[in-house]
């Protein structure tokens, strides 16, 4: 076995075009170090409906040059065995560690191909790419970027031709064509040949924007804003000068790319501290809002004024608001969003007399849905624009809500008094998420096992009415690993995360409201019902 694995590592490292990566596998081979060798030759690096996303490194399991080559021409080969030998793939990247190195290695893969390649001029937003695709008539897209995950990460994202990602069987085809290429010196990968964008399509992004804001609306709102150290700030600041907005105030420290991303420890508006800079700005600037982007600016957090100081608002608090807001603007067109998110835009959906639909996680569904007008998933992501962009835009978002809270600044009111309203109107809908980030994988696997063999019959107190394996597929839904409980005022829904090395339950209770006066009351009863499910549902999982 160790004399195989030396020997695989050794022909590995024969055809790895990356000075670094080749250093750095040189290195371990001189050592004799087996088990790190043993954990990056372990398999490969897989390729599913997220692409491909891991550490970045030598070897098979890691992210680097020689694993990015083959993942092009893999595309390339299933885009010309659909008879798209001519077309154009459209690639965008971060300003992640390689991610320019990937971006050219993929557009020489796609010329050496045959195909046609056009690489954005400089480190974007995802949604500037997404919509590039539609806009140039491009036959697939490629962003690189590991989103919001940890500095040591990169990742491959693949649109086709109608601007969303892709999903089942696309993912599985193209692995496969991903599989059959063997050497690297199989693969054609000239100097040249492919454009660089300029500014057009950048401009064109932002001139579509303004589609997203009503014609007459105030753009009174003042806001705080932080890039998480990503590629956000240049395109919002366009944006929102071009909408009228008032400049946004910079969170200094997060306000340039760096991929090093030195202020948080993970790049994820979600995560706890990584706002602590856009809190410290915002008190001292008093802003009607916080905005903030992930490092990719596909995501879109909003942070408010609450009881004397600051509060992230839930991503299915902003999920809710921007719905009312598109409704009261007469908005037209099917709202959806994923199983994981608030039952509440279903509720506002119904009662606009709009068509709702439900989808597996993941924009990748979401944007696939008929006629869709407006869809939103609970972790941040909101497409408000889907003729531009199928896929979720954390800058448009970002827009939107910027323009409701300057119409409810007008009238002297929040963001949080139309949260208020909708409670009364429909029910208090308050969500949370127990979320479990595991060293080893096995724990989530151990934890689903366990669910699935002795399901839970109550949840603090409330019966589960219907208890639903997930991987069976159901009437609405393609097969997906989750388990999903129906209780009495209340919904469970437990998956594996798709990215990052999580297991994720999302959880959501439905209080009844009488009035304004009742609300207190209703909220303290759901953090209670809220915490006493994390608690029986941890114990259930073993957790």
């Amino acid at each position: 076995m160790h004399d195989d694995l030396l020997s695989r590592a050794r022909s590995w490292l024969a055809e790895d075009p990356d000075p670094q990566t080749r250093a750095e596998l040189a290195r371990l081979i001189e050592a004799g170090d087996v088990a790190e060798l043993a954990d990056r030759f372990s398999g490969t690096l897989q390729f599913g409906t997220a692409g491909l996303r891991g550490e970045l490194g030598a070897g098979p399991m890691r992210m680097n040059r020689s694993v990015v080559i083959r993942a092009a021409a893999g595309l390339a080969a299933y885009l010309k065995g659909k008879g798209q030998q001519d077309g154009l793939v459209v690639i965008g990247y971060d300003a992640r560690h390689k991610s320019a190195d990937f971006a050219r290695d993929t557009a020489a893969v796609m010329t050496g191909a045959g195909l046609r390649a056009a690489v954005l001029p400089r480190p974007l937003p995802t949604p500037v790419l997404a919509y590039a695709i539609r806009h140039l008539g491009a036959v697939a897209g490629v962003e690189v970027t590991a989103s919001h995950n940890p500095p040591r990460d990169n990742g491959y994202k693949v649109y086709l031709g109608d601007g969303s990602q892709i999903v089942p069987p696309a993912d599985a085809e193209i692995a496969a064509e991903i599989d059959a290429v063997r050497g690297l010196d199989e693969v054609p990968r000239p100097d040249g040949g492919w454009q660089t964008l300029d500014d057009a399509v950048l401009d064109a992004y932002l001139a579509r924007t303004d589609a997203v804001l009503a014609p007459d609306s105030p753009r009174t709102a003042r806001t705080v804003y932080t890039a998480m150290h990503g590629v956000g700030k240049d395109v919002l600041l366009a944006a929102f000068a071009r909408a009228g907005f008032p400049a946004p105030v910079l969170v200094a420290e997060q306000a340039e790319p760096d991929p090093e991303f030195p202020t948080v420890a993970f790049p994820n508006p979600e995560e706890p501290g990584a706002m602590d800079l856009a809190f410290a700005a915002a008190r001292a600037d008093a802003p009607d809002l916080i905005i903030a982007n992930d490092p990719d600016a596909d995501r879109c957090a909003v942070a408010v004024p609450s009881a004397g100081d600051w509060r992230m608002l839930r991503g299915d608090e902003v999920g809710a608001l921007l719905a009312a807001h598109l409704v009261r603007r007469g908005a037209q067109g099917t709202f959806a969003e994923s199983i994981v998110s608030s039952s509440l835009l279903g509720r506002i959906a119904e009662k606009a007399g709009l068509p709702y639909e439900e989808t597996l996680t993941g924009f990748k569904w979401i944007a696939r849905v008929d006629g869709l007008r407006y869809g939103y998933e609970e972790a941040l992501g909101y497409c408000v624009d889907p003729e531009g962009v199928r896929d979720k835009d954390g800058i448009t978002a970002a827009l939107l809500v910027t323009e409701l809270a300057s119409e409810l600044k007008e009238q002297g009111r929040t963001l949080l008094d139309l949260l208020d309203d909708l409670a009364v109107e429909h029910g208090l809908h308050a969500t949370d998420q127990l979320s479990v980030r595991v060293e080893d994988l096995s724990v989530i696997a151990r934890a689903m096992e366990r669910l699935r063999a002795q399901p839970p019959v109550s949840l603090a107190g409330l019966a589960v009415t219907r208890a639903e394996d997930l991987t069976r597929g159901t009437d609405t839904l393609p097969p997906t690993d989750g388990l999903r409980y129906t209780l009495d005022g209340a919904r469970v829904i437990v998956r594996p995360s798709g990215t990052e090395p999580k297991l994720k339950c999302y959880l959501e209770v439905v209080i009844p409201v009488d009035g304004h006066d009742d609300l207190p009351a209703a909220r303290t009863r759901a953090d209670a019902v809220l915490a006493t499910i994390k608690r029986d549902l941890s114990a259930a999982a073993g957790i």
